[in-house]
């Protein structure tokens, strides 16, 4: 006897739909999900895996929608069910459960990047090809087009962060051009005014390197300490403002920990300060409440693919009111985006950018409690099994979906190389994984090289399943483990030798 998860019969259900009506043309989402009673959300993974697999293809257009690849005689129960990468529960003649097994290799690096929601492909394809137009052309039809869709995703994405005014989005390349205009551009234009920037000591390179480069142009920069959590102290920030300070970028919540630091505090003493405030929501846009307005933000970067978007468009929120905020462009050309950015704005990324968010909006309260139950899930798999491990950065201010433990008497690396044809993790930020050096972010924290060399970040998304969870948690177990059984320092410090008191020789 053969039976199968919900999320199984679904799929099973939307195949032999797209099959049964594949001489109509391309069957969409809405209409399957209204067919059969399926959450938006749950079809969307699903079709999402299904075409991954290569078992149905997307089709753009108004008709735009789902088809097989291949005839439906020759798609078996089997290849569906494995491309779900879902349990279906097999029952033996003697009566004992197995598991079919899961798709390899689970992604769970979502703080590098978020696999795209179909739902936002289906959006994006037609400004591929019918509706091609230039979104500044306005002496006809094509233009009007593309300019619509992209007005239409600066109120998404505007809604999204709380802003007041669509016109305060400006579309970028992403995350790192957006923190760079910021930066850059609120130093160039208040420069008269002062040459003094705040900032984190655990920012994200793009923050860092653009404040170092500053600072050989001239600018002072006060990288303020963070406490053992991640937090940073909003009276020591307090302390640090001088008469000349005239930008404070503090990151929303950092892409390794998760820590999510006290905005609205920040922005109301900027506020108080007559300070620019900027703040790096890449990671937090989309999966917690981020509103520029209660929060008193003058400037927020963003990115679409860190929000199930696609990769290569991003954005900078720019406040036009109380204060309005000016900001000196980086690229010369033909004025776009309010003259801040100049270039041609890509219409389908933007049109997917807008999308994500609508969709992030939409979702976010009950997609941050399953996503939390998971990551709760994974840390107490991990912890109840393996001594000496810790969860780095705050217990409960933290984004739902990241999880980041130390593994005592193992390095990172190692652990990842025991993983990584199963699963996608990271022992860091993307910016920084080319390089062997300890996380500095750890180190902030005040934890020794040896720890911060032993991290691992784990970061769940819109599709990571309980199954999923589980064998990652499995997996990792068993990989330290198996680390420390070969590691003389792991059995030194069980017979209670003090590593710290060891003098190695050639020292």
């Amino acid at each position: 006897m053969l039976r199968f998860t919900k999320r199984a019969d679904y799929g099973l259900m939307a195949m032999h739909y797209i099959a049964a009506h594949g001489d109509e043309g391309a069957v969409s989402t809405k209409r399957i999900a209204e067919e059969f009673h399926i959450p938006a959300e749950l079809l969307a993974k699903i079709l999402q895996r299904l075409a991954k697999s290569r078992l149905i293809t997307a089709h753009n257009g108004p008709k735009g929608g789902y088809e097989l690849t291949r005839r439906p005689d020759a798609i078996t129960v089997g290849q569906v069910v494995r491309a779900l990468g879902c349990p279906s529960m097999s029952w033996s003649p003697r009566g004992r459960r197995e598991t079919m097994p899961l798709k390899l290799p689970i992604f769970m690096d979502s703080q590098s990047t978020t696999p795209m929601d179909p739902r936002v492909l289906e959006a994006m394809l037609p400004y591929f090809t019918e509706k091609f137009g230039h979104p500044a052309s306005r002496n006809h039809p094509f233009g009007w087009e593309a300019e619509a869709g992209v007005d239409k995703a600066r109120e998404q994405i505007a809604t999204l962060i709380g802003a007041r005014d669509p016109k305060e989005v400006v579309f970028t390349s992403g995350g790192t051009e957006s923190i760079n205009l910021a930066l850059k551009g609120v130093a160039e234009m208040y420069r008269e005014k002062g040459n003094h920037i705040l900032t984190t000591t655990i920012e994200q390179r793009a923050s860092l390197d653009v404040c170092k480069r500053l600072e050989r142009q001239g600018f002072e920069v006060t990288y303020l300490p963070v406490g053992r959590e991640g937090l940073v102290d909003v009276e020591t920030l307090r302390a640090a403002i001088t008469d000349k300070t005239i930008l404070i970028s503090v990151m929303f919540a950092n892409n390794e920990i998760g820590t999510i630091q006290p905005i609205a505090e920040i922005g109301k003493l900027a506020k108080e300060r007559g300070i620019i405030f900027h703040t790096d929501a890449t990671q937090a846009a989309g999966k917690v409440p981020v509103n520029v307005e209660a929060m008193g933000i003058d400037l927020l970067s963003a990115t679409a693919h860190l929000l199930y978007g696609p990769k290569g468009v991003g954005c900078l929120y720019v406040r036009r009111k109380n204060p309005r905020v000016r900001v000196a462009a980086m690229m010369d050309g033909g004025g776009h985006e309010r003259g801040m950015r100049s270039g041609t704005v890509p219409v389908p990324l933007a049109v997917g950018f807008g999308k994500a968010a609508e969709i992030c909006r939409e979702v976010m309260g009950e997609e941050g409690k399953r996503l939390g139950a998971l990551r709760d899930r994974l840390q107490d798999l991990i912890l109840s099994k393996v001594d000496e491990a810790y969860v780095n950065g705050h217990p409960t201010q933290r984004l739902p979906h990241n999880l980041n433990i130390s593994f005592a008497y193992v390095e990172g690396e190692s652990v990842l190389m025991g993983l990584n044809k199963e699963s996608a993790l990271s022992s860091g930020s993307a910016c920084t994984s080319s390089t062997l050096e300890p996380s500095y972010v750890i180190a902030a924290l005040g934890v020794d090289s040896e720890l911060a060399h032993s991290s691992i970040r784990f970061g769940l998304h819109r599709f990571s399943t309980e199954e999923e969870v589980d064998f990652v948690g499995r997996r990792s177990v068993e990989v330290v483990q198996r680390l420390r059984e070969m590691s003389p320092l792991y059995e030194l410090a069980k017979e209670g030798v003090d590593l710290k008191t060891i003098q190695w020789k050639g020292e």
